[in-house]
């Protein structure tokens, strides 16, 4: 093994969304020297293959939050990072079984209360905001105006070049094989109080250290945290998407939808396109060989179920599909914080499809946390690593059971 002769005072492993976000938001509260390695290139793992969903419905008060401040840092982009940014505003609809009504009602009043654009809207305000939808089975939804969808690559490259325009090191191609650490106590005393602490980073034969390593691999997490003697319980499903052609009487650039009734989401790809999503993938997938397309079979379900809500997309062409795997934990939300044991090792994986749209806030949190010792913008504690271990994981008090 070869000492490099680098160190740093932060590595961040992972170019995506949420490392390209925590590296803007550590330089900017001036963290050091701030080192960022990434596997592949900038946004070209699970960010580029991101539906990129932008809205606030959460039933959980701490993700409504996240995803509040993250909506004005979207809606501020070139003041915030100097780029112009992709986010697209289009509205955004939630749409429930009627036996799940009340929680949905409960939820837009705990949402409002947060500063959510948000209202309840009625069959007649539905047809009013989309008319081609077919809206027979429901009888009120939620409706967001000022939610929509963006771009991932685009999001994680902007997050990057704005973190280099502050000194941050990206460095491409360049894999973390092991995660190091070593026993210590007070004053760096080895005894028999000592615990593992960080203390870099293995990339082949040669290391980086540092005192403080982010780990933001997605559904490469677990294994590298292995590698330091910590398991999360972080297990990975296979998702499939479809983009389709919309067909030449069909409007357009609507809403953005998330549709428990038709177990699908959806939302416009620029003005002739529509994407759609379903809710449930495959567990055990391997994020490094996974199939590139989605099955005929797939398609066909995906499709249809959405027809149900879009009728027109029946005569759509099917122009392409999009594969990727999602970092899931027990109860779908985040890991966010120091890995138990591991004073200097933080973790921000476990988004379970949904971090997209969090990941501008997720950075300035995570910086909060790992300079200050606790976030100040939003209390993020709920989503601390320990929480699966001491038998409390999340459970939001109006929670849907797609949720």
């Amino acid at each position: 093994m070869t000492t490099t002769g680098n160190t740093a005072d932060v590595i961040i492993l992972g170019a995506g969304v949420m490392g390209a976000s925590i590296a803007f938001h550590l330089a900017q509260l001036k963290a050091g020297r701030i080192v960022v390695l990434e596997k592949e290139n900038i946004g070209q793992g699970n960010s580029g293959r991101s539906s990129a969903l932008v809205r606030m419905h959460y039933s959980f008060p701490p993700e409504v939050r996240l995803a509040v401040k993250s909506l004005e840092m979207f809606n501020h982009w070139k003041e915030l990072t100097g780029q112009t940014g992709d986010f697209h505003r289009t509205g955004f609809l939630r749409i429930v079984p009627e036996t799940d009504l009340a929680l949905l009602r409960a939820n837009v009043q705990m949402q409002k209360s947060l500063g959510v654009n948000v209202e309840i809207v009625d069959r007649q305000q539905m047809q009013e905001i989309e008319p081609e939808w077919n809206f027979e089975d429901i009888t009120a939804a939620a409706y967001e105006p000022d939610s929509g969808y963006g771009d991932g690559s685009c999001v994680a490259n902007d997050f990057m070049a704005a973190a280099r325009e502050l000194g941050v090191e990206y460095r491409r191609r360049t894999l973390a094989t092991r995660l190091l650490t070593c026993k210590s106590g007070r004053n760096g005393v080895n005894n028999d109080t000592a615990i593992n602490r960080i203390t870099g980073v293995e990339i082949g034969p040669e290391i980086i250290e540092a005192p403080v390593v982010i780990v933001a691999l997605g559904p490469w997490s677990r294994p590298l945290l292995q590698s330091a003697g910590a398991d999360l319980p972080i297990e990975n499903e296979f998702h499939e998407v479809v983009v389709l052609r919309n067909p030449p009487d069909m409007k357009g650039g609507g809403s953005a939808c998330i549709d428990s009734v038709t177990t699908t989401y959806f939302r416009s790809d620029a003005s002739d396109k529509t994407l759609v999503g379903d809710f449930y993938g495959k567990r055990g997938a391997d994020p490094s060989n996974f199939p590139q397309r989605p099955a005929d079979e797939s398609v066909e379900s995906i499709i249809e179920r959405t027809c149900r809500r879009m009728p027109k997309l029946e005569h759509a062409e099917v122009m392409r599909g999009v594969t990727g795997v999602y970092d899931m934990t027990p109860d779908s939300r985040p890991i966010l914080g120091e890995v138990p044991g591991i004073p200097g090792l933080y973790l921000a994986a476990g988004f379970s499809g949904m971090g997209f749209k969090i990941s501008p806030a997720i950075g300035l949190v995570m910086a909060e946390l790992i300079l200050d010792g606790a976030s100040k913008t939003i209390d993020i504690s709920a989503f601390r690593p320990s929480r699966f271990a001491e038998g409390k994981p999340i459970k939001a008090e109006y929670e849907y059971a797609d949720d």
